[in-house]
């Protein structure tokens, strides 16, 4: 398994008293462990109050941006282990079947983070706008060789301005109404001139071999019941099947197959978990034809069979993770 080291370390005093703040406004607005909707359209808030007993959870990442402020967490993605904490933004440019797990909380000091939903088109209108302002840049590595989810510590300025957005909820809702999509936009102009920038602008430009991964992933997602065809997939794409192939592994970090199964399988442990479907049900309406094939592959994916999994889950979860 390749492990992505943590990048995280001791914030100096500017960047420490930000991530206190940081961290009191989001524990402020959640009261209670698991995802926080809230007012300001696109921003989400987690909460976790134990790393003991919290399970390894499974999620498909749609494009995203996120940020730890308080706590740590692991994040697997295929074969890639991500460890990430106080202040570590990480970026999903495309939808990812991951694996998660809270690594560092208490009652006292709780995992706090925060996700904001990203609209590729708002990171094309961006690139685009910034236009030679980008120039150089591009022929910089980019991080953590193109995969589909990438790491790195926020900047300063990145960090006041999540910040702002995070304020606005103590606003009117006009306030939030007019300034939300500003503070989004300073947001994403942050993020893109920083070093994940450098990850972000491939999944946002087109004509390039990751643009047209996050294509194929689409196309996945919308249909990943049906039977797939790595030929069709390369042909609507412009790609051979090898280059295809090799591309979507180095962002996916799976196989087209592999990345298909764990799309059904995460949906299968949705629909059982949160609408009661019987495992058998649940296997044939992600796409399964048999329901001991689907039951050997659930447990090999989440370590125990379709029944005792959503039990312990059930159990473990509190009512507001389910969902």
């Amino acid at each position: 398994m390749s492990v992505v080291q943590p990048v995280f370390e001791t914030l100096d005093d500017e960047l420490g008293r930000l991530a206190d703040t940081l961290a009191l406004q989001i524990r402020k607005w959640t009261h209670q462990e698991g995802l926080t909707t809230t007012a300001v359209p696109g921003l989400e808030l987690v909460r976790a109050d134990s790393s003991v007993n919290n399970c390894i959870g499974s999620t498909v990442y749609d494009p995203s941006f996120c940020l730890i402020a308080q706590g740590s967490k692991t994040v697997w993605l295929g074969d890639r282990q991500i460890d990430y904490g106080p202040l570590s933004c990480m970026v999903s440019a495309v939808h990812l079947p991951v694996l998660g797990k809270v690594t560092e909380a208490s009652p006292e000091r709780p995992y706090l983070g925060l996700k904001i939903t990203v609209e590729p088109q708002e990171i094309t209108d961006l690139v685009l706008a910034l236009g030679e302002g980008l120039n150089g840049m591009e022929q910089q590595e980019c991080p953590e060789n193109a995969c589909g989810l990438s790491r790195v510590q926020a900047e300063k300025g990145l960090v006041e301005a999540v910040l702002r957005l995070v304020n606005l909820l103590d606003s009117p809702q006009q306030d939030i109404r007019m300034l939300a999509p500003l503070v989004r936009r300073e947001i994403f102009y942050r993020a893109l001139i920083g070093e994940i920038g450098l990850h972000m602008r491939k999944f946002a430009v087109a004509d390039t071999q990751t643009h047209r991964i996050s294509k194929v992933i689409a196309v996945l997602k919308d249909r990943f019941t049906e039977p797939l065809r790595v030929r069709d997939l390369a042909d609507m794409v412009n790609m051979s099947e090898s280059s295809l192939f090799h591309s979507f592994k180095q962002v996916t970090r799976m196989s087209p197959v592999q990345f298909q199964k764990k799309l059904r399988l995460h949906e299968a442990r949705r629909l059982m978990l949160s609408e009661g479907m019987e495992a058998a049900t649940a296997s044939f309406h992600v796409g399964y034809g048999s329901p001991s094939h689907f039951s050997r592959e659930y447990s090999r994916l989440f370590g125990v069979p379709p029944r005792a999994d959503v039990t312990k889950l059930r159990g473990e979860l509190p009512e507001a993770a389910r969902a």
